[in-house]
């Protein structure tokens, strides 16, 4: 059949009470929406993957796979809608990132299947009331995804300011032809931390991952300098479309490195308006919060500052503490000259490498202490 997956990745994990937001827990190396987009592959030959993001984390997803990443939105109707606009497929499977261990069976057995949407359920087994009365538990479908519809009639049925929670339901409120099947109890969704007992989530891998950041600034007059967020007590700055931090910039590459995240540039523009003069200390804390929400843990940094002047040796510590505060890590700095080489050697400028570790968040040890 001629079908394109869909997967609704762009949510918020709110109700998740966890620092790495649910898409974001690696299984092995890979992020949940990864794992789940590569599990439904193996199974099906689909003609198309769209996988839909956190408008923030669209570059993110796009550094890590080869899918087609579409902007989500805060509504999962409108995530969906986005991605319609791209599939041109007869049939169109979508799925929450959240069921990510549907069994194998239960995606065949859809794709088998003839009508304007198929869609998986399960049965209660406790006694259901509903307005204190008690109603035929038989005549109860729990509904699941992933559900399996005509792209055409799909894209009909949500073409209405009503919001739907599932595809079923939108297409059924035009009158089309629902089948159900058997859906399956390893179908859960994960909503809560507590739902993370699936058999096909794995460990996180204990991978170390290693990143260096290079940076630059020229001294220019008459300005603060900062460097690792601690004002340095001289009478001169560096230049830069920020506040010149060269330390933290050199930092932040480092980070980034590691993660496979790109660069600082990327993530604040220098030409970009918003980040004249910025707190390059506000700049860091954003991108340790990425790290943090995207299923990383920083290990260590060191950082090495080459310049002929200021004289940094009653700083290095300050620096350090500083930034080890801000990464929860620890922080190594230190300084060193040029001996007198080059544009260090003549004081024009300043120069840091660093280094920085991280490692994947390990929530599946976190899950078992929390049992």
């Amino acid at each position: 059949m001629n079908i394109t997956l869909i997967i609704l990745s762009a949510g918020n994990s709110t109700r998740f009470d966890y620092e790495v937001k649910k898409q974001w827990i690696r299984i092995g190396k890979k992020p949940l929406w990864q794992f789940v987009a590569d599990r439904f592959n193996e199974i099906y030959n689909f003609k198309q993957t769209i996988i839909t993001a956190n408008e923030k984390e669209v570059r993110l997803y796009e550094k890590l796979s080869d899918y087609e990443i579409i902007k989500g939105a805060n509504e999962r109707q409108y995530s969906l809608l986005n991605a319609l606009q791209n599939v041109t497929s007869e049939y169109v499977l979508v799925t929450d990132v959240a069921r990510a261990c549907v069994p194998r069976e239960i995606i065949l057995n859809l794709l088998e299947k003839k009508a304007d949407c198929i869609v998986p359920f399960i049965s209660p087994v406790d006694t259901v009331v509903y307005e204190n009365k008690t109603i035929n538990r038989d005549k109860i479908k729990l509904i699941q995804t992933p559900q399996l519809s005509k792209t055409e009639i799909l894209k009909k049925a949500l073409n209405t300011p009503k919001l739907f929670t599932d595809e079923r339901a939108a297409i059924e409120s035009i009158g089309g032809k629902i089948e159900y099947i058997r859906g399956s109890e390893f179908s859960k969704k994960i909503t809560y931390f507590k739902d993370l007992d699936l058999p096909c989530l794995k460990a996180p891998s204990r991978d170390i991952l290693v990143g260096n950041g290079y940076d630059t600034h020229k001294f220019e007059e008459n300005k603060k300098m900062f460097l690792g967020g601690v004002e340095i007590d001289i009478p001169y700055g560096l230049k830069a479309h920020s506040d010149g931090d060269v330390v933290i910039h050199s930092l932040i590459d480092a980070l980034l490195g590691a993660a496979g995240y790109g660069d600082i540039g990327e993530f604040f523009p220098d030409n970009d308006e918003k980040y004249k003069n910025a707190n390059s200390v506000e700049l860091l804390k954003e991108i340790v919060n990425i790290l943090t929400s995207t299923g990383f843990e920083i290990i260590n940094a060191d950082i090495s500052i080459i310049t002929e002047k200021p004289k940094l040796k009653n700083y290095k510590t300050k620096i350090a503490r500083n930034l080890s505060k801000i990464l929860n890590a620890m922080v190594n700095v230190k300084a060193t000259t040029n001996e007198k080489m080059g544009f260090i050697g003549r004081s024009e400028g300043i120069a840091v490498i660093s280094n920085a570790t991280l490692k994947y968040k390990d929530w599946y040890e976190d899950y078992n202490s929390r049992k």
